[in-house]
């Protein structure tokens, strides 16, 4: 049993950088630069994900052996593989950053697997020339946060890089978690990342920004050849690429507002070619609806990065990939118009996605009017987003205003009182509410398995994710494993797991790992 031979497509297509030192520098030219993993001291896996273990034909027992421990951590070359790291530039937080590139992430290569191409990517197998100073690696927390994000998102539906395996590296990673000087050792690990493709607006960004249109070219002819191929005869075929990206990305912010992911660090650097959620870094999920939550610290000045501001930072990013395509376009007015469009077309795809999660399929003019004045109901007392809408399914027009109040109840957090004016923005909705269900064409039972198809019952709340990292620093995996499980089937009832359907615990509100993050890992 092995690991089926790596193809090199990326890196046999593409420029690549001259200079094999690996030393933090400028890369002109090219598109990656060749590197080696370091290689760990102790390889272990500590959790896999069986589900892309499958998809790309890897068998179980084999999974569970040194070889793939080894494979996983950079300490040993799969046949056929040819690590590199990509250059890529971007706008942080705003401001353009320069080059960036693969600071602390290796792709080994591409699998071939049931007709389909995957990228394996080890992020935090060490240093490379674009770590800018840094060393490279990853740590046991944010590595834990990241594999359970990337396969809870996948089957929640969310478009998603995912993830194939979590080993310790039996190394030791100083890190000053929160940037407050206060640097410790940690435990050093590695997520193997799986994905079609890695290439983000920023490997276009970096090339346009220094005028190097033929590489800039090249990079657009592989994508389009690759990764959207039914464009290869078109018409105009970058202009149709960006055209299809901004529609991906569109999919990819509205399934996030669905969910009430909220990304953190939406540079556009962490900004996939391909809509796919990528970067899993001061990520969080919305507890009580909250718009202007972000959770992230180093976005807390700004709160550019907020939940309620993704779908515009969005547009933003957009806007950056159209400057960066330009030159090989010529026409401004085209991307202009496609930019315009998107904010159309995500008002359009949130008001269908926000009356699906209430259980509203039929046209009503005044729909739009029901989801805004029910989005001012969820800010004006401390609401769990999630359990609201789970909850929201059993509520039928036969049911009485009093009797909705106590089926939502657990999804209200204690340490708000209800008021007059809350109750009677409560009851006025509801009342509006039970109308417009009357109008629908189907019944009870129907409508709570639609509505219950869209809104899951369990999503990776932060706390839950720190449970299992604070057990896994113990050496105790078995609480990712049981998310790991849990997660594959949020929608589900999973009456065994009754347990993390519920709020978000008081100890757990202002907890380092819990409310906050940093990008530190």
């Amino acid at each position: 049993m092995s690991m089926h031979p790596l193809s090199s497509v990326f890196t046999d297509e593409l420029p690549g950088d001259p200079d094999q030192s690996n030393i933090s520098r400028q890369v002109s030219g090219a598109c990656y630069s060749e590197v080696l993993p370091k290689g760990m001291a102790s390889p272990l896996l500590i959790s896999l994900s069986t589900d892309m273990a499958e998809e790309l034909g890897l068998e179980a027992e084999y999974c569970h052996n040194d070889e793939f421990a080894g494979i996983m951590t950079g300490t040993t070359l799969a046949k056929g593989s040819k690590p590199y790291a990509m250059c890529y530039g971007g706008h942080q937080f705003g401001h353009w950053a320069g080059q960036l590139g693969d600071g602390r992430a290796i792709n080994l290569g591409e699998l071939i697997s049931k007709g389909r191409m995957y990228t394996l990517q080890l992020k935090g197998a060490g240093p490379t020339p674009y770590s800018r100073g840094a060393d490279g690696f990853a740590v046991l927390r944010s590595s834990v946060r990241e594999f359970l994000c990337s396969e809870a998102m996948y089957h929640l539906g969310v478009p998603t890089t995912r993830a194939l395996s979590l080993c310790l590296t039996g190394e030791q990673v100083i890190r000053d978690m929160m940037y407050n000087g206060n640097p410790a050792p940690e435990k050093g690990a590695i997520v193997c990342r799986v994905a079609p493709s890695f290439i983000r607006f920023g490997n276009f960004e970096i090339l346009a920004s220094r005028g190097d249109v033929q590489c800039l070219q090249k990079l657009a002819d592989f994508t389009i050849k690759h990764h959207f191929p039914h464009l290869l005869s078109v018409d105009q075929k970058y202009l149709t690429l960006f055209r299809e990206v901004a529609d991906l990305t569109c999919r990819l912010i509205t399934e996030w507002q669905r969910v009430g992911f909220v990304h953190g660090v939406m540079n556009t650097d962490n900004m996939s070619i391909m809509g796919l959620t990528i970067d899993y870094g001061p990520y969080g999920w919305l507890d009580d609806y909250n718009p202007d939550w972000t959770p992230n610290t180093t976005d807390l000045p700004g709160r550019r990065y907020r939940y309620g501001h993704q779908p515009m930072i969005a547009q933003w990013n957009l806007l950056k990939l159209a400057n960066a395509l330009y030159p090989l376009t010529g026409n401004e007015e085209t991307l202009k118009d496609i930019i315009g469009a998107f904010r159309i077309r995500f008002m359009a795809g949130y008001q269908t996605m926000m009356k699906a999660k209430c259980g509203l399929y039929d046209h009503e003019d005044d729909d739009e009017s029901l989801i805004y004045n029910l989005e001012e109901l969820l800010k004006a007392r401390e609401t769990d987003m999630t359990m609201f809408f789970r909850l929201l399914s059993e509520v039928t027009p036969d049911k009485q205003n009093e009797e909705i109040y106590t089926l939502l109840e657990p999804a209200f957090y204690e340490e708000d009182e209800e008021n007059d004016t809350y109750l009677q923005m409560f009851m006025g909705w509801f009342d509006r509410y039970r109308e417009r269900l009357k109008a629908e064409k189907v019944s009870n039972t129907d409508k709570k398995t639609r509505m219950n198809q869209v809104n899951p019952k369990y999503v990776l709340r932060n706390y839950m994710a720190q449970l299992a990292i604070d057990a896994a620093d113990r050496g105790d995996y078995s609480v990712v494993e049981e998310l790991r499980l849990l997660l594959r089937k949020p929608y589900e009832e999973q009456p065994e797991m009754q347990k993390w359907f519920a709020r978000r615990p008081d100890w757990a509100r202002e907890k380092v790992g819990c409310s906050m993050l940093s990008c530190s890992s």
